[in-house]
């Protein structure tokens, strides 16, 4: 744990804000006037002197929102990973080799969006930036008011895309502060920092290693007349740096996308609901195109005035770095199939993870609790690193401030709540002690489960879940749901019991139960009074499966995958007769959420030949490849979705699967 010298510094404008609280209940949300500081792009510099080269040096540093820090006019963190201010990151980042004898400049680029959304804990008025340059041991540099400060000009918001997820921005490369991050750059004009007058963050490690950007040149150029497309050759999540040349106010239109349109033009309204389309305003002679936060693209396309010309451009991927653990083999013989498909899984890992595991890279970026389990899982399992896995469950306990139910967006401003979520980390916090086998971080997470179930058991009648105060996600996109019956919308609380739900509870009270067996302490709970009744209500004897709920007699998959998955059935000959009606159904019957147990299911099983011929459906995984994927969409096809992200980490999950450590996570016998 570092101890900050340096203070939270911004500017002038941000500094005597009183923060408001902004999070909720999903059912107690407010609407909030507009943030008329949003879009606010705070520059920061500093320059020190070294006399002597250190051997080594270290830069802590945290801001609020984001921040991209340059040293010597080379780019060295993004960051911090979000978080909410009673555990606000910090960064840690390696820097010696951007160091040099003499003269040194700290310039750092940071933003207070100041929308209410999935991505960052926003809105809240708080903006600041803190860092401690340490040295051999001594601190160097310590954020204060001896920094300079300016607000870049460059930037005029033109409204929002996704979700009010980021803004699109006109950039002008004739402001002042372009190039503010070289060591010659003349700030003296600037005005000096302020201390921010009420910080309340309590700043922890991030947990997680930084984001690693790369550089991608364009595998094609194409150029007609006055338009120039490029192809990167794969959807990244990363911006698009660019120098053209021209004349001061020339206005070159620039448009990113994931697909092209039947012309060969850019499809930059993507199917996620995101335009991507800017201006980018040109000074005399050469410009350089300079963007801040992230889109999720393939193709870019500069629609260029008279006169103007494209000199370069590239694509700057950003990601957490990834490397597939030592001796990592997928579980499959020459399948040149299930090469494809682990290929796409595996290549969604590494470009698609970034300081948590968002769900897509356009439309939300949220970091989603039951897509998080499931993505931080399976990264755990190819690179042998849980920081990730980590992160998640003890950010997912952090919203217990909040509802003692949990929320499911975390680190964010915005609140969501889905009844199965919170169920989902309870197994989660099981398999990541099957994985990794450590008994302290299961001790520590232990009581906050027990917590947690005991938080849902008020929301008991006769051990049924009954009016929880969150909806059902059950199975997403709705149209996957078979004909549930029981499917409980965004916006109402459950109201009735209901199969899908139950299993979800029942599976996490046995998985606590097997915690406190790890951990020598007595069972958190009985299960046969859970299971008696949830036989009762949902089981049907005459065709051996779950209905979905206690009246309706209707039988579908959500309603079954899950007692499935998680081993639920009353008996193996109920069990082995659902599994071959779900295989017949095939994977591609089920979706995001349900796929997940029917794999989880069969590999609890030990039918991995059966787990490779789901694997292998034409209507899956493959079905995207046949379609042009290059990361997992969120759907088996782009259709098959209103809004479909075709980045989407979720369906990652399908590498988990071809390796070994799927029959180590979910098969019992490994307690």
């Amino acid at each position: 744990m570092h101890r900050f010298t340096g203070q939270w510094i911004t500017d002038a404008g941000l500094c005597a804000r009183t923060p408001r609280e902004v999070r909720s209940r999903q059912w107690e949300r407010k609407a909030f006037p507009e943030d008329p500081q949003r879009d606010a792009h705070v520059l920061l510099r500093a320059a020190f002197t070294l006399e002597t080269l250190p051997k080594e040096a270290v830069l802590y540093f945290s801001a609020d929102d984001t921040a991209e820090v340059f040293l010597n006019g080379r780019r060295v963190a993004l960051g911090p990973a979000p978080g909410w201010p009673e555990a606000y990151p910090y960064a840690e980042v390696e820097i010696t080799p951007f160091l040099r004898q003499g003269r040194n400049v700290l310039a750092v680029h940071t933003l207070y969006q100041g929308l209410i959304n999935r991505v960052w804990m926003s809105g809240d008025f708080r903006h600041g930036f803190i860092a401690d340059l340490v040295a051999d041991g001594q601190t160097v540099v310590a954020s204060g008011e001896t920094f300079r400060t300016a607000r870049h000009t460059g930037y005029t918001p033109v409204g929002t895309v996704g979700y009010d997820t980021q803004f699109l921005e006109t950039y002008d490369a004739r402001a002042a502060e372009a190039g503010f991050e070289m060591p010659d750059y003349d700030d003296s004009a600037w005005a000096f920092a302020s201390l921010v007058e009420k910080p309340d963050w309590h700043l922890v490690p991030q947990g997680v290693p930084n984001r690693v950007w790369e550089e991608i040149a364009p595998v094609s150029t194409r150029r007609e007349e006055r338009r120039v497309i490029l192809d990167f050759g794969g959807v990244f999540s990363g911006t698009l740096e660019a120098t053209a040349r021209g004349h001061s106010g020339d206005a070159v239109t620039v448009r990113c996308g994931q697909e092209l349109n039947p012309d060969g033009s850019v499809r930059f309204d993507l199917r996620a609901n995101c335009r991507y389309e800017e201006t980018w305003i040109l000074r005399e002679g050469e410009s350089r195109l300079v963007w801040l936060e992230d889109k999720s693209f393939r193709y870019a396309e500069l629609l260029l005035p008279e006169g103007a010309e494209l000199v370069s451009a590239q694509l700057v991927a950003r990601h957490a770095p990834f490397t597939l653990r030592a001796g990592m083999r997928p579980e499959f013989a020459s399948d040149p199939d299930l090469q494809k498909v682990w290929d796409l899984c595996v290549s969604t890992q590494r470009y698609g993870v970034q300081a948590g595991v968002q769900d897509c890279l356009e439309r939300e970026k949220g970091y989603y609790l039951g897509d998080g389990c499931t993505i931080a899982l399976t990264h755990a399992a190819l690179s042998g690193e849980d920081a990730f896995l980590r992160r998640l469950i003890r950010e997912a306990f952090v919203t217990a401030s909040v509802s003692s139910t949990l929320l499911t967006c975390l680190d964010a401003s915005f609140a969501q709540e889905i009844a199965e979520f919170p169920l989902m980390l309870v197994l989660t916090i099981l398999w990541h002690f099957r994985l990794f086998g450590d008994r302290a971080f299961l001790a520590e997470q232990y009581p906050r489960v027990v917590v947690l179930l005991e938080a849902y058991r008020r929301y008991e009648k006769g051990t049924l879940l009954c009016n929880l105060e969150k909806w059902s996600v059950i199975e997403w996109p709705d149209n996957f749901r078979d004909g549930y019956t029981a499917a409980v919308p965004e916006g109402v609380t459950n109201p009735k019991p209901h199969a899908a739900l139950q299993a979800h509870y029942v599976a996490a009270v046995r998985a606590a139960n097997r915690m406190a067996g790890l951990l020598d302490l007595p069972l958190y709970r009985e299960e046969g009074p859970l299971l008696s009744t949830f036989y009762g209500a949902f089981y049907d004897e005459t065709c051996r499966r779950f209905t979905d709920d206690e009246t309706s007699g209707h039988v579908s998959l959500p309603g079954n995958v899950y007692a499935f998955g998680f081993g639920l059935f009353p008996n193996r000959a109920a069990e082995d007769d659902t599994a071959d009606w779900i295989e017949s159904r095939g994977i591609s019957a089920t979706f995001l959420f349900g796929a997940f147990a029917v794999l989880a299911g069969f590999a609890r099983r030990g039918e991995t030949e059966r787990l490779r011929r789901l694997l292998s459906d034409p209507g899956a995984w493959l079905r995207m490849i046949s379609e042009g994927a290059t990361r997992t969409f969120e759907a088996w096809g782009k259709e098959l979705k209103w809004n479909t992200s075709l980045f989407h980490l979720t369906f990652s999950y399908g590498a988990l699967f071809l390796t070994e450590a799927a029959e180590r996570i979910f098969r019992e016998e490994s307690d």
